[in-house]
């Protein structure tokens, strides 16, 4: 997608820098990311492999050549709802200066739509407990919270 001010296209590795300030861009961000250079070997790695799988979909949104978002999707085969795929969105950031000026929307409705495209049936996202503000934002998109979700650190 392009228009004036906002280019989304998939992540190349030379974004990866990028990608990698914007999921440090807060509380939580800072606390588990290492922005420092150089960049921990295991982030060229993972970007690697995202990469290389067909289903999964990093994107960065980019305004006047400066990445500014940023987007991970997963598209899931499932055999429930009738063997529906699902698209599932994580990661998603935009530059902390820039919130609020609707990129965001901007960056999630092609989310949608490429997980449309791409033959879900169902979008999900999970957000941090703690992020209100987020919430916020997805129910605005029409994501309703019908699930609760549990990590296991491992």
């Amino acid at each position: 997608m392009t228009d004036e001010t906002l280019t989304i296209r998939r992540a190349e590795s030379r974004d990866l820098d990028a990608i990698i300030r914007l999921l440090a861009d807060d509380a939580l961000g800072q606390a588990r990311e290492t922005v420092a250079p150089p960049l921990p070997e295991a982030y060229r790695a993972a970007f690697a492999a995202i990469d290389r799988d067909p289903h999964q979909h990093l994107v960065v949104a980019e305004r006047d050549g400066v990445v500014v978002g940023t987007l991970q999707i997963t598209l899931i085969p499932g055999l429930s709802h009738r063997g529906t795929w699902r698209g599932q969105i994580e990661a998603v950031r935009i530059a902390r200066d820039l919130r609020g000026a609707g990129l965001g929307r901007r960056l999630m409705d092609w989310a949608v739509a490429h997980c449309r495209d791409q033959g879900c049936r169902l979008v999900q996202l999970t957000s941090d407990a703690t992020r209100t503000d987020a919430h916020r934002f997805y129910e605005s998109l029409g994501f309703r919270p019908t699930h609760v979700g549990f990590k296991q650190p491992m």
